[in-house]
């Protein structure tokens, strides 16, 4: 099996997985962890970061606006943070968050809130992601920003400071938009509020309230409310969880491959991150949650078989990201699987839609995509010889799944494998060590 650093790796075909293991810290969480440290008064510890690129960028900003950043020695995912105290060094020169969406929506709220000139940009994928949805908000509290298309896509330039404090409904359901918001809204007059429909993730309520901030929130049959009011930020400690959606990959290749029992050990299954386990449940499969933690647990997952189901509305937000393993596991099911209102995932590191598509056709799977998702014909799929994932870390991943699920000693060459360094380099490591 050909390592993840190169531009393709060829993935084979084994035996069961089977064993106890870890994925990376969550990155969704590991993003916020630094950013919120770095503009707290003082020195955070945080273990458990993820390790992949995408997080080193945002520590990289975060070092180039005068954040201190030491990492010590033999302790991968580890670092002591001295923060700022909201206030950050004008940067020299532009900020490259590479392959990283999180974190050019991230950066782009805390440059609002300071005054200062920052640019921001990233690679050919990001600088196609939409960010007029944060760009919107963050004039509407005062920021100057412009981009390309009039601040539609990046390269962002943000003349932050100055701001005040908005009541604010997202159009679209996004955890970046929220976390961008907000923590422009830490350094802006009066309060800022969130509104959304459908709630998305809460990392960065999570993170706020270790660093002595915890927003004012309500959740209810009209929606999800979270307020935030100006204010200093203390240091804090704490261990990033495991990534439920690099979890998803694992476990949907114990599910499929058989003989294959595999334990992911401490995996974050806090609000708005275990769709993909209801998902799976209500497939049949094999897959017992066992707490650790107020919002951690050990996944259990054993091969089974499954059926198809729909994955639509308000629960889409909570799995988005699994989508394209999810299809994988629809394809071995008996069945159909409609995965609908999940039209953002065209607006991923790839159009997560047309790609997942052309490579589970690729493989034999009827599929029919459409404008908002995809509709999935279970069957037996055939290992396809060789695969692209279109530089889409997630597709990438799903695709060795599917190679492993086919089975028979099936082997596929994966063109663009190289995009998992943004999130997990170590993923065909991990699998090795699992048969």
């Amino acid at each position: 099996m050909g390592g993840p650093a190169g531009v393709r790796a060829v993935v084979r075909a084994g035996g069961p997985l089977r064993g106890a293991t870890r994925v990376p810290g969550d990155k969704s969480i590991s993003h916020r962890a630094l950013i919120v440290s770095g503009l707290a008064a003082g020195r955070s510890e945080i273990d458990g970061l993820s390790t992949g690129d995408d997080v080193r960028r945002t520590a990289e900003a975060l070092r180039a606006c005068g954040v201190g950043m030491e990492a010590p020695e033999g302790s991968a995912g580890r670092v002591v943070v001295t923060g700022r105290a909201l206030e950050l060094l004008e940067p020299e020169r532009p900020l490259d968050v590479g392959n990283s969406g999180t974190a050019i929506r991230l950066l782009s709220g805390v440059a609002a809130s300071q005054d200062a000139l920052t640019v921001l940009v990233g690679d050919e994928s990001v600088h196609r992601r939409p960010m007029e949805r944060v760009v919107g908000p963050l004039r509407e509290m005062g920021a100057r920003i412009d981009g390309r298309e009039g601040g539609r896509f990046a390269p962002i330039v943000v003349r932050g400071g100055g701001l005040h404090g908005i009541d604010y409904s997202p159009p679209v359901a996004s955890a970046q938009v929220k976390a961008a918001v907000l923590l422009a809204g830490l350094r802006a007059e009066g309060e800022t509020t969130v509104r959304e429909r459908v709630a998305t993730r809460r990392h960065t309520e999570e993170v706020l309230a270790l660093a002595g901030r915890a927003p004012w929130v309500e959740h209810g049959p009209g929606g999800y409310a979270v307020r935030i009011t100006p204010g200093p930020l203390e240091p804090f400690e704490m261990r990033v969880p495991g990534d439920p959606s690099q979890a998803a990959f694992l476990v949907v290749a114990a599910v499929l491959v058989p003989g294959s029992e595999v334990v992911v050990e401490n995996v974050y299954v806090g609000p708005g991150r275990a769709g993909f386990l209801s998902v799976l449940e209500r497939m049949g499969a094999d897959v017992t949650v066992v707490p650790t933690g107020p919002t951690t647990a050990d996944v259990v997952a054993r091969h089974g078989p499954l059926v198809g189901t729909e994955v639509r509305g308000a629960e889409v937000p909570d799995c988005i990201d699994e989508i394209p393993v999810l299809a994988v596991a629809a394809a071995f099911a008996e069945g159909t699987t409609v995965f609908a209102d999940a039209a953002e995932l065209r607006v991923k590191e790839s159009d997560r839609i047309a790609t997942t598509s052309a490579e589970l056709a690729r493989m034999g799977v009827s599929v029919e995509p459409a404008l908002d998702g995809l509709v999935v014909h279970g069957g037996r799929p055939r290992p396809a010889s060789r695969a692209s994932a279109y530089g889409d870390h997630r597709v990438a991943m799903a695709l060795a799944v599917a190679t492993l699920a086919a089975g028979g000693g099936a082997t596929s060459e994966i063109e663009g494998f190289g995009s998992v360094s943004t999130s997990w380099p170590g993923f065909l490591d991990t699998i090795e060590a699992l048969r």
